[in-house]
């Protein structure tokens, strides 16, 4: 039997891949899932570079939609693909571990905002949000669990 395998955010495994060119890097994620098979994930950077436009999770009628800051572009469409690429190209992992806060990554603690830019509610990011629908079977945990 082979190892097990983890996704893990990308930029929490040190890629400088976040909208801002920083890393989020953390140490004790990295110690944690040593012994597994880790797989980096970042649907952002794949598609629209590093550094780049900030994005955010947008209610509009009552979906969200992910919309660039200064731009105001929707790019849920495209970030859609990119996820459902990578599960496919992926489709057995025991374990995920996604970066707080974030548009496409958060758990549960990803700011949903109104058309005028102001906080809702927290929930899920895109990817957060159509993992728990794809792995079914894996643990997925927001970095803060780990």
């Amino acid at each position: 039997m082979g190892k097990k395998r983890v996704i893990i955010s990308a930029c929490l495994l040190g890629e400088n891949c976040r909208y801002d060119g920083v890393t989020k890097e953390d140490s004790g994620i990295i110690a944690a899932y040593a012994d597994y098979e880790i797989i980096p994930f970042c649907p952002e950077a794949p598609i629209f570079g590093t550094p780049r436009e900030r994005i955010n999770v947008i209610e509009v009628d009552g979906e969200n939609k992910i919309i660039t800051d200064e731009t105001n572009r929707d790019v849920t469409k495209l970030l859609e693909d990119e996820i459902n690429f990578f599960i496919n190209s992926n489709p057995k992992v025991d374990e995920i571990v996604l970066k707080s806060k974030s548009p496409s990554c958060g758990l549960g603690t990803t700011p949903i905002l109104n058309q005028g830019k102001e906080v809702l509610f927290y929930g899920d990011g895109i990817a957060a949000k159509i993992f728990k629908k794809k792995y079914k079977k894996a643990n997925i945990k927001d970095e803060k669990f780990v």
